[in-house]
């Protein structure tokens, strides 16, 4: 049967999908003699459900029969008529600008998406943030490796970096590339209250800095998961958590959709300035508190809005990338929380940025495009949010009352 599994499966399918496959449970063996480790968990072969069909078919996506298809194109085996017209500039090739990439190799580009291809609009938004996200760690090995002279500063400038919010205890030892590499926006530890022991989750984990500070914190008895979409950021935290020393930190492919991890598996999620980076925050909020156990806490730093943002700056994916074309309001926020199942929800504005904070992050160019003033008006800001899985016995004692439910659209 495993001529069957090679053709169908691939070690670099989503993790969520390796945890729930059979034919990646049954490849997995010979992956890992063939020096690839995949997050197969468990002594059992996962059973086939149709629910996870939709992570099953996106690892065929990117399985060896599936790139063989793409290069033979099937599309192309019918015969254009002699007097067919050329395909139009409107369906060719787009592809947007956002800052990144090494300092001195200018803008970097977004994918360029295939009007051929039928993507979603939060297909486009994923791909572009991941490429974002994977020239930034891209441009700290570079700096890092003396690229363009050396010496090249890829962080945020100091007065809009997070950085400082955290304790000197917690930044000892950490390597310089998780410092650099770090774009978060608050610090989560403040409220996480970590002990030792406990499992911890990092969403967006991007060069390792919060997982690295969670691992030191739960202590060699405890464990932390780190999980990005970005390879190259998780080549860069893995090599931050060798440099550390830390075995108590592993880092997963996947996104916050779709966390490739069981139900009911971790003590507490730690997130610093990535939920604004998903398409769909009500699926990832229930995905958050699905992999809670009951009684687990979330605790996240992000940056939300006073005002809704508008539909010409969710468009853009540059704002996007940037952290404020997806962002909720506080009131959204707490809606899309309270439908996931959270209780105890505080959700807390700390810093509002202003023009001065957007020209220091590279991000005074997208507010300018969607007109300074207003998109100041919006009042973007670092916020805190915290919010509980309820216990085994109040999540009983709810299912007997009934209650209105909150959309989350």
């Amino acid at each position: 049967m495993k001529w069957f599994w090679r053709a169908v499966c691939a070690p670099q399918c989503s993790d969520s999908c390796q945890v729930n496959c059979p034919g990646c449970y049954a490849m997995a063996e010979e992956w890992e003699k063939q020096g690839i480790v995949t997050p197969v968990t468990g002594k059992q072969a996962p059973k086939f459900s149709w629910s996870k069909a939709g992570e099953l078919w996106a690892c065929w996506s990117k399985s060896a029969s599936a790139r063989m298809l793409v290069r033979l194109n099937p599309a192309s085996w019918r015969r254009r008529p002699a007097n067919a017209a050329a395909p139009s500039a409107a369906s060719a090739p787009v592809a947007v600008k956002a800052s990144g990439g090494c300092g001195c190799h200018g803008d970097s580009m977004l994918p360029t998406v295939d009007a051929g291809i039928r993507l979603t609009a939060a297909d486009t938004v994923r791909a572009g943030v991941t490429q974002h996200y994977d020239e930034h760690a891209k441009s700290v090995r570079a700096a890092a490796d003396g690229c363009c002279g050396g010496g090249a500063t890829v962080g945020l400038p100091e007065e809009v970096s997070c950085v400082n919010e955290y304790a000197d205890s917690d930044l000892q030892q950490i390597p310089a590339d998780a410092i650099t590499a770090s774009l978060g926006c608050g610090n989560p530890f403040e409220r996480a209250g970590l002990s030792p022991g406990e499992v911890v989750l990092d969403l967006g984990s991007g060069g390792g800095l919060d997982a690295i500070v969670a691992a030191r914190r739960v202590g060699p008895e405890g464990h932390v998961f780190g999980l990005d979409m970005s390879d190259e950021m998780l080549s860069l935290a893995r090599a931050n958590s060798a440099k550390a020393g830390l075995t108590n930190v592993a880092f997963l492919r996947g996104d916050m959709e779709s966390i490739p991890l069981p139900r009911a598996s971790v003590d507490v999620i730690i997130s610093n300035c990535v939920v604004n980076l998903v398409p769909d925050k009500g699926r990832a909020l229930a995905e958050a508190f699905r992999v809670l156990r009951p009684g687990g806490r979330l605790a996240i730093s992000d940056i939300a809005s006073r005002l809704p943002v508008p539909a010409e700056m969710r468009s853009d994916l540059a704002a996007w990338a940037a952290c404020i074309g997806g962002a909720l309001t506080v009131e959204e926020y707490r809606e899309r929380l309270a439908g996931a199942g959270f209780v105890d929800i505080e959700i807390e504005r700390e810093r509002e940025y202003t023009a001065r904070d957007a020209e220091l992050g590279g991000v005074a160019p997208i507010l300018e495009r969607a007109g300074l003033a207003d998109a100041l008006a919006l009042g973007f800001a670092n916020t805190s949010v915290r919010a509980r899985k309820p216990g085994v016995a109040e999540q009983a004692e709810r299912m007997l009352v009934p209650s209105t439910s909150v959309s989350t659209d």
